[in-house]
């Protein structure tokens, strides 16, 4: 199958941003993944609380999608399940000592890249030493994005949220989004995982700059006690609110229904498929189209992993987004 020359930008991080670029890179030869840099938990925060490294979860996970190694990508998975090493991955581990050994994040991730041998790039949204921080309706300060993630939002109507310090984006990925073609925020968690990337200072003012189509593929659940009742047009507004303007082209979102029982292990823990009115949707300033986008296979957690509870076991199927991506580019829709 020839790939496609369309230059394409992914901006998450997570379980989101991997789904899609493990697909994505049979397609796309020109992938830039721009990452979310304000993990603090697991792994990724207990070595940014040692080491004084930045967070490379997110980045080792886009780095081992597009990664045509088998033996390498289970390597950088890795998580070793008992001693000192406990929680944490190998790829995690790596990137650190290439952070400290080089004296920059960005070569670390230069050099895993080689390593792996990836299709594309995979560059952090900002290289600054930043948290999440949330100001909730009482006036207390939260910070830190696992902290925030397991926040009580329900009281909260539109949550108030920034980076500390205000960190402005990487040259590079500034770079990637004005030579987009098109540019896909990935599904995720929207307040901890979606947020901390597109509050960097500069990614809005890139995106309205940049004269790609902007694509959003919304969540396929909401989270508890922060996303309950939401639409996909509720999350839509949410990530343009994130941004500081309406620039979205095109939502894709789920109009199917998952098995049986993985539905009812969902909605037995609060969460439950967000909903769409497609009579609300066709007044919008981007056109919504909706895909049966639920993988069939169950997915499996790792042992080991000291956020087990927080990965999903409903995930996307992105390949049924290529084909639409690129109706996208040649101007078919």
């Amino acid at each position: 199958m020839t790939k496609s020359e369309l230059n394409l930008v992914v901006i998450g991080g997570g379980t989101g941003s991997f789904t899609l670029l493990q697909t994505f890179k049979r397609s796309f030869d020109s992938i830039s993944a721009l990452v979310n840099m304000a993990d603090n938990g697991g792994s990724s925060g207990m070595l940014r609380d040692e080491l004084g490294v930045l967070p490379p979860g997110d980045i080792r996970q886009c780095l081992v999608a597009l990664s045509d190694t088998p033996e390498l990508r289970d390597l950088f998975n890795y998580r070793f399940d008992s001693g000192t090493l406990k929680g944490h991955t190998v790829g995690n581990i790596l990137l650190s000592a290439l952070e400290k050994s080089t004296g920059s994040f960005t070569k670390a991730v230069e050099s895993a890249s080689r390593i792996l041998r990836i299709t594309g790039r995979v560059i952090p949204i900002t290289t600054i030493d930043t948290h999440l921080v949330m100001l909730d309706s009482e006036k207390k300060i939260i910070t830190g994005q696992s902290l925030i993630e397991n926040t009580d939002m329900s009281r909260e109507m539109k949550p108030e949220l920034s980076l500390e310090p205000n960190a402005g984006i990487n040259p590079a990925a500034r770079e990637a989004l004005l030579n987009a073609d098109i540019i896909v925020i990935a599904p995720g968690n929207l307040y901890s995982s979606l947020a901390p990337a597109l509050l960097v200072r500069g990614v809005g003012e890139a995106l309205s700059e940049s004269k790609a189509k902007k694509v959003y593929v919304c969540n396929l659940v909401t989270k508890p006690k922060q996303t309950d009742d939401y639409s996909v047009d509720d999350y839509a507004a949410e990530i343009e609110r994130f941004i500081g303007s309406p620039v979205l082209d095109y939502v894709f979102y789920n109009n199917d229904q998952p098995p049986k029982n993985l539905l009812e292990k969902y909605t037995h823990d609060g969460e439950y498929l967000v909903k769409y009115q497609p009579s609300s949707l066709d007044d919008r300033h981007y056109l919504a189209i909706g895909l049966p986008l639920i993988a069939k296979e169950e997915v499996k957690i790792k042992a080991g992993d000291p956020l087990a509870h927080n990965r999903s076991l409903i995930r996307h199927n992105p390949s049924l987004l290529v084909p639409e991506i690129m109706k996208i580019y040649k101007n078919n829709y």
